[in-house]
């Protein structure tokens, strides 16, 4: 084998510093002769002040710097675009290192600012309402693709003296519970009081219900849970879900009870529906939907189809909608219904594929 041959079969990138916990990372200063202790303003550095030059870390011995920026990357992926809309939401298209583009959007609202993020390039789960389905999958995020997202949408707001990201929710691109150790080794950073601080009430995984991975979530305090339920039977959810024909609703919602009972607040579980024209809005569908849920201490989120381009599907009309939350309130079921927020840039719900495209932005990091 020739030397150059040689070199690039045994080269290994360096471990990216996002990726690390707090104690991660003072195991490393550990192994690397340093103490401890030091973990603790280096995660303050990146993640809540939001530098990524070791240089610029000035209480940090130069040493410990040095050491820093020769063994953990912290690099940021490409931002190519941002779109914004109307509404004021705003959706980041990345670049990742091997090339692949993901989607995150900002929704910011009067009291708060939600960053929805994506974990996989793609999705393998074919709903059938989806739009990022329609992509296929290629591959999970790191931990650190997944935690760069937050890091260079703050870096923007704090750039423009904006409020920075309140609430992160695990719902952009791809099935966050098939990429369950990165997706929880984020949240822990996202809830780390020296990191990004946020309450685990202000963080969201959602899933379309990969039942082993919410049997995990019971031990792992970090985030609350949304599940992807779309249907209140089987053959309907067969269609809609796919994963449905391996996890059932029968098993699903069985594993939804034990989460809510590992968690002492009642706001910790919430089930998502996607009201389609025709297909799921009916009344005795609603009625169904009520009796599956009636002792689950958990919220409803009605979420209006958002259209794209090749779907079969409609949104139903407002008025369905209505009287389909009617049914669930008469039930005491907590519904609400989730208004659209940046559809005309394809930013909404179901509508992120991760694509050049956009109509008016501006590129850049």
């Amino acid at each position: 084998m020739r030397t150059s041959e040689l070199t690039a079969a045994s080269y290994q990138p360096k471990p990216h510093l996002l990726a690390l916990t707090r104690s991660d990372l003072a195991q490393w200063c550990r192994d690397s002769g340093e103490k401890a202790i030091h973990a603790k303003a280096v995660i303050k550095w990146v993640h809540r002040l939001g530098i990524n030059d070791y240089q610029r870390m000035h209480d940090i011995k130069v040493s410990l710097r040095n050491k820093l920026a020769e063994s953990l990357a912290l690099d940021m992926p490409e931002l190519v675009a941002v779109d914004c809309c109307d509404d004021g939401v705003r959706k980041y298209l990345f670049r990742l290192s091997q090339g692949h583009l993901i989607e995150t959007v900002l929704i910011p609202e009067r009291q708060r600012n939600t960053l929805c993020i994506s974990t996989q390039v793609g999705c393998a789960l074919n709903c059938a309402f989806c739009a990022t389905a329609q992509q296929g999958f290629k591959r999970n995020l790191s931990c650190a693709e997944i935690l760069s997202q937050l890091w260079c949408v703050n870096h923007k707001l704090r750039a423009a003296d904006e409020p920075l990201v309140s609430n992160v929710v695990f719902m952009g691109m791809g099935e966050p519970l098939l990429n369950f150790d990165a997706v929880v080794q984020a949240a822990s950073l996202i809830t780390d009081d020296y990191a990004y601080g946020l309450a685990a009430r202000r963080v969201t995984i959602s899933t379309a219900g990969y039942v082993p991975s919410i049997l995990r979530l019971q031990t792992i305090k970090t985030a609350t849970l949304a599940i992807s339920l779309h249907a209140p039977f089987d053959e309907l959810r067969n269609r809609l879900v796919p994963l449905n024909r391996k996890y059932p609703i029968a098993t699903l919602l069985a594993a939804a009870r034990q989460f809510a009972r590992s968690r002492k607040r009642r706001d910790q579980l919430s089930f998502s529906y996607v009201m389609l024209k025709g297909v799921n809005d009916s009344i005795v569908c609603a009625e169904a939907l009520a009796a599956l849920l009636k002792d689950l201490a958990a919220k409803v989120n009605l979420i209006p189809f958002n259209d794209f381009e090749g779907t079969q599907f409609r949104c139903s009309d407002p008025d369905t909608i209505a009287k389909f939350r009617q049914v669930l309130s008469q039930k005491n079921i907590i519904t609400t219904i989730r208004r659209p927020r940046g559809e005309t840039i394809s930013a909404a719900c179901g509508q992120l594929v991760g694509r050049l495209g956009y109509t008016h932005h501006e590129a850049g990091g």
